[in-house]
């Protein structure tokens, strides 16, 4: 018996699971969701934001923008902590090995993910959008750390139909 169910593909569901938690996320500039999976199971999630407590960007304003800085330059002078970041904190914060494991990122990881994510053990990175930073490209390259691009996911497969 063949099912008609439209269902997704496993990358196509934990895109779109980055993609949900990137919508927690109060930047103003770019909105990131990221989740760390391990035998196709979700490990932790994050999504780029302040540090727990620290008041959010949607209330005292970006402090990017009020200095002008360009997105890419100077990422210590920010309130927020990058998804992938804030995704290895949660496993760390739960005793979760992050060991082996695949990320799932909305945005291409930074420099500074991108060498964060390579000694946490993360072998593989899935991104929807991408972004300049040819630091990061050389510590995938040299680690041979695979990354791979997969569409923003299209979410019809959450209009499905009850069977009756």
């Amino acid at each position: 018996m063949t099912s008609n169910i439209n269902r997704p593909t496993w990358d196509e569901y934990f895109m779109a699971v980055a993609f949900l938690v990137a919508s927690r996320s109060t930047c103003l500039r770019r909105k990131v969701g990221a989740i760390l999976v391990r035998d196709r199971r979700i490990l932790a999630t994050g999504y780029n934001g302040p540090p727990s407590g620290f008041p959010h960007c949607d209330e005292i304003g970006c402090l990017r923008e009020k200095l002008k800085i360009p997105s890419g330059q100077r990422q210590e002078l920010c309130w927020g902590i990058h998804a992938e970041q804030n995704a290895i904190i949660q496993a760390a914060l739960f005793g979760v090995s992050t060991r082996n494991s695949k990320l799932y990122a909305t945005t291409k990881p930074c420099i500074t993910c991108a060498k964060i994510l390579a000694n946490a053990g993360v072998d593989e990175i899935y991104i929807s959008e991408d972004y300049p930073d040819e630091f990061s490209d050389r510590i995938f390259s040299e680690l041979n750390i695979k990354v791979s691009f997969i569409p923003k996911p299209n979410v019809h497969f959450l209009d499905y139909q009850e069977s009756k």
